[in-house]
């Protein structure tokens, strides 16, 4: 068994560093394999048990007391979701979900992110890719779960589940007066690690009329849609998976497809979307930086950013973009994040005008969206920027 403690270099006087201590559930005798390989070259990993079914875990969990598990949904005897659910119940413990590409597995990940799994890797096909996937997502994603206190996480996710259920569906026949209005702004929204748990309570909670609505969710492609859908069935917003030619427009939000970049382009007097591949900007691909990019440049001070929950950078130069062009941009604030990652880069840096819990966002993007966005708008951001900087440069 290896040790427990990394050891410093011969000579070195480096304190010893404790490993992450992992078990491998996964009914794939292949799978279990490449997992462990790719874990136990890492340093800082120890894999101090494998499983092959969801009963094997639960007494792992009881007898190696792990820091982190990784989980196959789909497993004989106990399920995944089953098997989640009484981990989470006899020693909570941050759990990362390993599931294939196929549209059944996807509703069950949403599903295992709702109930308390804190990330997921999706399986790639390929051996050549899998062994990618495994020595370098899977490790950095267990990286940024070091410290998670797992209780405050289910706690909040609780609470925001509750809220869903009490969230008043609204019928999707608003005021095309007052939605009309909205046409000419625009809400980007980038999220990443929590993501689904939050979009869910955010929208359930959305009030309309809203200006048109686009979001990147780091997701991978065949997630993304059920993900879209299942947004929809929540929310008074119409919601659906982002297609090249889609019009923009108040009420409607887009989801940007797995594995694609999502930007805007106007044709005449109508914003569309555009959905094209491209190498990964910041790290990812759909980008949160190139959706906000894309929005700042075509919706200029009507554009409101809001940047969520998740690990990295993405979205910060997105949010200077946004503001730059006289935008608004808001930022979840720390305590309800699962991670406060990028949403913490973009406001340590300077491009969050103001920092809210989740549970007032709905509130303040409409308030936002009917002060910025609206054609009849006499305090757009770009006039309010210009006061704050004259008053910055005047000392007088």
């Amino acid at each position: 068994m290896p040790s427990e403690l990394s050891r410093p270099n011969a000579g070195s006087s480096a304190p010893l560093k404790k490993r992450t201590r992992i078990v491998v559930v996964d009914d794939s005798p292949l799978i279990r394999e490449l997992i462990s390989e790719s874990l136990a070259e890492q340093a800082d990993f120890e894999v101090v048990g494998v499983a092959v079914d969801g009963h094997e875990a639960l007494r792992l969990l009881e007898e190696l007391q792990p820091d982190l598990l990784t989980l196959d949904l789909q497993m004989p005897r106990l399920s995944g979701l089953e098997t989640l659910d009484r981990i989470l119940d006899l020693r909570p413990t941050p759990v990362i979900v390993v599931s294939s590409l196929a549209q059944r597995s996807a509703e069950a990940t949403l599903q295992a992110l709702d109930r308390g799994a804190m990330d997921y890797v999706a399986k790639p096909e390929g051996l050549a890719q899998a062994r990618k996937t495994f020595s370098e997502e899977l490790p950095q994603k267990i990286r940024n779960m070091a410290g998670t206190d797992v209780r405050r996480v289910l706690q909040c996710r609780k609470a925001r589940q509750a809220r869903v259920v009490q969230a008043r569906q609204q019928p999707r026949a608003p005021d095309l007066a007052a939605a009309s209005l909205l046409a000419d702004g625009c809400i980007a929204i980038g999220i990443s690690t929590g993501g689904p748990p939050a979009l869910s309570s955010l929208f359930a909670a959305l009030t309309l009329p809203l200006p048109p609505i686009v979001v990147v969710q780091h997701m991978p492609q065949m997630f993304t849609g059920a993900f879209a859908r299942r947004l929809d069935s929540l929310s008074a917003l119409e919601v659906k998976e982002a297609e090249t030619g889609d019009v923009l427009r108040p009420n409607l939000a887009l989801i940007a497809p797995g594995g694609r970049h999502l930007r805007l382009v106007r044709r005449g007097e109508q914003v569309q979307a555009l959905v094209a591949d491209g190498d990964p900007v910041s790290g990812h691909k759909p980008s949160v930086d190139v959706l906000m990019q894309s929005a700042a440049s075509t919706f200029g001070p009507r554009c409101l950013g809001l940047i969520m929950t998740g690990m990295g950078r993405d979205g910060a130069d997105g949010c200077k973009a946004i503001r730059a062009a006289g935008g608004f941009t808001l930022g979840q604030d720390e305590a309800t994040s699962d991670v406060y990652g990028m949403n913490k880069v973009a406001f340590i840096e300077g491009h969050i005008d103001q920092q809210v819990p989740l549970d007032k966002l709905p509130e303040m993007l409409s308030a936002q969206a009917r002060r910025r966005c609206t054609r009849k708008s006499r305090t757009p951001a770009t006039a309010i920027r210009a006061t704050r900087a004259l008053r910055t440069i005047d000392p007088i």
